[in-house]
C-alpha cells in the first residue's frame, strides 16, 4: 500500500494529541502539544484556538519525525475536538476572540432569559437538549451583548475540530456530531432550523453547512503543509466530537453499546438508533451515520486526579525522583490500601460546576466525612469513588429515559488505573471492557478518515481490525452494600448543600 497510514488529531482541553495508525490500529508514532486554559473570572474558562493550531503543527512534526514517516504515506486525516466551542472568525478566517470552552458558564443569565421568553420545553422539543450556559448557543449571544465590536465582524462560528479542518484545508464546515451545541439544530433531522435560529437571535449566516463526519471536506493546502509538515493534497475529513470519536475508537457502533469516558471530563455515551431525549442528559449524533448518542457529561473525570496530584502530591513527586515511580501511580497505591467506601469519606467531583444530570454551574467540589483518622489515601480513593458516583447518576437517569447500558467500554487516561476502573464497575454494577484506552479518541478520528477515503470499506471492518480488548472488569458483589450507602450519601450531601452553593 503506497499510503499505509492514517493520522488522527484530538483537540483536548489540556493538550492536543496526534497519532499515526496503521491499518490494524497500531500506533506507529504519537506526540502531544500543550496549551493553557484561561480563567479570567469566576465561571469563565476559555482558550485561544490559534494556540491549538500551533500545538497541532508542533505535534504533527514531532510525530512524523519520531516515526520516520514520510508525509506522502498519510492516506487521510481525521480530527476530533472538545465540545461546545464558539470560535468566532471573520471573512479572512482570523480568530476574533478567545473561545469559551465546555466548562464556561458565564452565560447563565442569557439561558434563563431565553428559556423564559421562548420556553424551555419548546427549545428542548427541537434540540433534544436543555438550554444551558455550557453549550455554544448562549456563548454566541454573550458575544453580542458583551463584545459588540467582535460580534459585528463575525463571519462564521466554528467548533474545535472544524477550526483545525479550516486551518488545514481552508474549508468552513460544521460536522453533524457537533450540531448539538446549538439549539437551532433539529436533533431529529440533523439540520438547522431557521425559525428557532431567529427566535434565539443567532444569524443563519453564522452557521456553516452541516456535513457527515467522514466526508472529505478538502485537502491540505500549500500554506498548511509548510506550517504543519503534512503533504499538500492530503485528504481531510470533517471529523467530530471528541466523545463521539472516542466512542467509535472504543468499538461502540451498535445500539446499546456504551462508552465510559475517563479523560479530563467524565461521563458516558450510549449508542441508539432511535431518538430518546431527556433534559437532564445530552443528546447528539454519533459520528457513525444513522446513530445517536445519549450522553452524560460531567466536569469531574480524570481531571480530578490531575488536580489532586498537582495540589497535594509534592511528597510523591519527590519520591519519583528516587524510585522512578510516577506520582499518579503512587497515589493509586495509597488509595488501594483503603477499604471500599473510603470509611465514609464521600467526594462531590463538581470542580467546575457540574453538567449532567444536575446542570448546576454553581456546584462545588466537597469532601464529606473527614476526621483525624483519615489519610491522603482516603481522599484519593474518595475522589475515584466520587467520579464513579457521578457516572452511576448519569446511567440511572439514562435508564429512566429508556436507554440502558449493559456493558461499558472504558477509554481515557483513568482507564489505565485498574483500581479506578474496578471501582467504577463496582459502583455502577456494570461489567467494563477496556480497549486501548489512551488512543481511543485519536483512533476514532483516524477511522473517520479511513472510511472517508476508502481505507476501510465500512465501520464494521474498521472496528473489527483496529479495536482490541486489553482487559475486563466485573462488579464485586461484596462491595455493593457499602457503595450503595455512600451513593445515597453522595446524593443527599448535594441536595443539602446546593442552596449554599449559589453565588
Amino acid at each position: 500500500m503506497n499510503k499505509p497510514y492514517l493520522l488522527g488529531i484530538d483537540i483536548g482541553t489540556s493538550a492536543c494529541k496526534v497519532a499515526v495508525f496503521d491499518r490494524e490500529g497500531h500506533v506507529v508514532a504519537a506526540a502531544t502539544g500543550d496549551y493553557p486554559v484561561y480563567y479570567p473570572k469566576e465561571g469563565w474558562a476559555e482558550q485561544n484556538p490559534e494556540e491549538w493550531w500551533t500545538a497541532v503543527c508542533h505535534a504533527i512534526g514531532k510525530t512524523l519525525d519520531s516515526g520516520k514517516i514520510c508525509p506522502d504515506q498519510i492516506a487521510g486525516v481525521g480530527i476530533d475536538g472538545q465540545s461546545w466551542s464558539a470560535i468566532a472568525i471573520d471573512k479572512e478566517g482570523h480568530v476574533l476572540t478567545n473561545t469559551p470552552i465546555w466548562m464556561d458558564t458565564r452565560a447563565q443569565s442569557i439561558c434563563d432569559r431565553l428559556n423564559n421568553e421562548i420556553g424551555a420545553d419548546e427549545i428542548f422539543a427541537l434540540a433534544g437538549n436543555s438550554l444551558q450556559p455550557s453549550y455554544t448557543t448562549a456563548k454566541i449571544l454573550w458575544y453580542q451583548e458583551n463584545l459588540p465590536d467582535v460580534y459585528k465582524k463575525i463571519d462564521k462560528i466554528l467548533q474545535s475540530n472544524s477550526y483545525i479542518a479550516y486551518k488545514l484545508t481552508g474549508a468552513v464546515t460544521q460536522d453533524v456530531s457537533q450540531g448539538y451545541g446549538l439549539h437551532c439544530f433539529d436533533m431529529r433531522n440533523g439540520c438547522w432550523n431557521e425559525e428557532m435560529s431567529r427566535k434565539l437571535g443567532i444569524p443563519m449566516d453564522f452557521l456553516p453547512d452541516i456535513v457527515p463526519c467522514d466526508q472529505v471536506v478538502g485537502t491540505v493546502t500549500k500554506k498548511a503543509a509548510q506550517e504543519c509538515g503534512l503533504a499538500e493534497g492530503t485528504p481531510v475529513v470533517a471529523g467530530g466530537l471528541d466523545a463521539a470519536c472516542g466512542t467509535l475508537g472504543a468499538g461502540v457502533i451498535h445500539p446499546g453499546e456504551t462508552q465510559e469516558q475517563g479523560g479530563q471530563a467524565g461521563g458516558m455515551s450510549i449508542c441508539m438508533d432511535t431518538y430518546k431525549a431527556d433534559p437532564r442528559l445530552i443528546l447528539g449524533y454519533h459520528v457513525v451515520p444513522g446513530q445517536w448518542l445519549l450522553q452524560g457529561g460531567t466536569t469531574g473525570g480524570g481531571g480530578v486526579m490531575r488536580w489532586f496530584e498537582r495540589e497535594f502530591a509534592g511528597y510523591e513527586r519527590e519520591m519519583q525522583k528516587q524510585n522512578g515511580k510516577s506520582s499518579l501511580v503512587q497515589l493509586n497505591e495509597i488509595a488501594e490500601e483503603v477499604a471500599p467506601g473510603s470509611e465514609g469519606v464521600v467526594f462531590l467531583p463538581y470542580m467546575a460546576g457540574e453538567r449532567s444530570p444536575i446542570w448546576n454551574p454553581d456546584a462545588k467540589g466537597v469532601f464529606y466525612g473527614l476526621d483525624f483518622s483519615k489519610t491522603k489515601g482516603h481522599m484519593v480513593r474518595a475522589c475515584m469513588e466520587g467520579v464513579a458516583f457521578s457516572l452511576r447518576h448519569n446511567l440511572e437517569v439514562a435508564e429512566e429515559a429508556g436507554a440502558e447500558a449493559e456493558v461499558l467500554r472504558a477509554m481515557g487516561g483513568s482507564a489505565n488505573s485498574l483500581l479506578w476502573t474496578q471501582i467504577k464497575s463496582d459502583i455502577t454494577g456494570k461489567p467494563i471492557v477496556v480497549p486501548s484506552s489512551d488512543t481511543a479518541t485519536t483512533l476514532g478520528a483516524a477511522i473517520l478518515a479511513g472510511v472517508g477515503v476508502g481505507f476501510y470499506k465500512d465501520y464494521e471492518e474498521a472496528v473489527s481490525l483496529t479495536v482490541k480488548t486489553t482487559r475486563e472488569h466485573h462488579p464485586n458483589p461484596e462491595n455493593r452494600e457499602v457503595y450503595d450507602q455512600n451513593y445515597q450519601t453522595y446524593l443527599k450531601v448535594y441536595e443539602s448543600l446546593k442552596n449554599l452553593m449559589k453565588r
